[in-house]
């Protein structure tokens, strides 16, 4: 019986500790001012796309700028829903600290391809498959597509591409424009070479291009990369090529 009267009291003055604790904070959060924000990118391999900077602007032109206001005229969901308006950033998250500042934690959507294609269209494609509206403005290096290519296939297929291509060091710095043919075909346009790579169809796009990277090893180095105007992948187990003098397959 005393050891429970001994764990009652115990657990009474935890509780009176807390909400004392609670009540002072409160107290001094109320007084305080925001000295600054902070900016987290949860997704810190990918940071550059968002700035402290640009979601500074943003909360000023929404009248909204925390810094210098007190700490409990400050409403986290307000800022919440104005920052998520952004076309880069998927979540958003905002808390106060006890220092004094205001938090900002972002999730951004990562950019993977930008889309113009034959009917006027322009938008970006994140690695979710998800369309970015092009006012989203970003300076990341991407890949162009171009052709006859709709917003459906591009989310379905191409973004998979994309994120491939993001991935992998020497392909995203070779690939720089994709263009989709009527038949809903690819083909590739390097930086490097002045030759189309034909894959054909966008299934087993990687093994195609592990193909074509063996042959850019093994031949184009030895006899030049600009002696074929056409590179075929199409096909499984070969490589067929166009020479750029004869125009005729070999």
């Amino acid at each position: 019986m005393i050891k429970k009267i001994l764990l009652l009291i115990a657990l009474l003055l935890i509780i009176a500790y807390l909400a004392a604790a609670i009540t002072t904070f409160n107290n001094k959060s109320a007084n305080q001012t925001c000295k600054d924000i902070e900016l987290i990118i949860k997704d810190s391999v990918n940071a550059g796309f968002i700035t402290k900077n640009e979601v500074a602007s943003l909360l000023k032109r929404k009248d909204i700028y925390p810094v210098g206001k007190k700490m409990d005229r400050i409403r986290t969901k307000k800022l919440e829903k104005e920052i998520a308006k952004h076309p880069l950033i998927e979540k958003v998250e905002c808390y106060k600290t006890p220092s004094g500042n205001l938090c900002i934690e972002v999730s951004q959507r990562i950019p993977v391809l930008r889309i113009m294609n034959n009917k006027g269209d322009s938008f970006y494609l994140d690695n979710q498959g998800k369309i970015i509206p092009p006012e989203a403005n970003c300076t990341a290096h991407l890949a162009i597509v171009t052709g006859d290519v709709e917003k459906a296939f591009a989310m379905r297929y191409l973004y998979k591409f994309g994120v491939f291509l993001q991935s992998d060091k020497f392909w995203n710095a070779q690939i720089e424009q994709i263009n989709v043919t009527p038949s809903k075909e690819i083909e590739l346009i390097p930086r490097v070479g002045d030759h189309i790579v034909f894959l054909g169809k966008i299934d087993n796009f990687e093994e195609k291009l592990g193909r074509l990277k063996i042959f850019y090893e093994k031949a184009l180095n030895k006899v030049g990369w600009n002696k074929y105007e056409r590179i075929n992948l199409e096909f499984s187990n070969q490589i067929i090529c166009t020479k750029r003098e004869t125009n005729k397959p070999i």
